[in-house]
């Protein structure tokens, strides 16, 4: 399969602090060309996660995803040629990854790169690598979930995975990175705080669920910063806690130290 999601993007007002826990957790590597300044980029030797500093005006937390193709203007064009609601940007040259973003039918955003393009830098542009513990799927909570689906598998031949009885989430696979798409309900909330639609967790593999559990309560020790921040302390909590678990990927539940979602289950 030619399209590949190589690229998640978090906002954060703790960016530096992050990255940080993505690499004592899950053995993470900072790309070799820092930009202090602007964001913390980190990789599982596969997929690039950007950790963006919070400006004003833009929400904390998930924020994007991005995919790397053969050829992005043939993409494009199949977007003009089949979507023409859906518009294309072109992104400036700081970007590492993304060259051109745009959105799917219910306005999730997503980038589009190719290898040669000119802005690639950072973990992109490096060798890939295995490693022990690394990213195996992106949750969305989107309305239209049923539309959104079936465009991602248009536009990128994603692979339709097999779902349970009863179960109304979709799974598109690119061979390695599963991307869930689980239809957003604010019945869903009931009970608990409620979350807009848009990207809702990330899924890790790992080799070892106690392994990670011992790990996450030995750096919170050595680096009280570097602590999951809380999920599931309250009535609230619990209902939001619940509503997470419904991820049949994930068997352990938590979330890093600016309150985004994670999963992890063994391989």
């Amino acid at each position: 399969m030619s399209a590949k999601i190589r690229h998640i993007a978090i906002v954060s007002d703790q960016y530096a602090l992050e990255g940080r826990f993505y690499e004592a957790v899950f053995g993470m590597r900072t790309a070799a060309d820092k930009r202090p300044e602007r964001a913390v980029t980190v990789s599982d030797g596969y997929v690039g996660l950007n950790i963006n500093p919070r400006k004003a005006g833009r929400a904390g937390g998930l924020d994007h995803f991005g995919v790397e193709v053969e050829n992005a203007e043939r993409v494009c064009a199949r977007l003009r040629e089949r979507y023409p609601a859906i518009k294309v940007l072109k992104r400036p040259g700081t970007r590492p990854f993304a060259g051109i973003s745009t959105h799917d039918p219910a306005g999730n955003l997503f980038d589009l790169s190719q290898e040669n393009m000119e802005n690639r830098t950072s973990v992109y542009v490096e060798p890939p690598r295995e490693q022990a513990r690394w990213i195996s799927h992106l949750a969305l909570r989107t309305l239209h979930a049923d539309e959104v689906a079936e465009f991602y598998a248009d536009l990128f031949g994603f692979e339709r995975l097999a779902r349970g009885a009863g179960d109304t989430s979709h799974y598109l696979s690119d061979g390695r990175i599963t991307l869930i798409l689980t239809p957003w309900s604010i019945l869903d909330y009931e009970g608990g705080g409620i979350a807009r639609p848009g990207p809702d967790h990330i899924g890790f593999r790992v080799e070892n669920l106690q392994a990670v559990k011992e790990r996450l309560q030995a750096v919170g020790e050595d680096n009280p910063h570097l602590r999951p921040f809380p999920v599931g302390a309250g009535p609230e909590g619990q209902a939001r806690l619940a509503l997470f678990e419904r991820c049949p990927y994930g068997a352990h539940h938590f979330a890093d130290p600016d309150g985004v979602l994670l999963d992890i289950a063994e391989k």
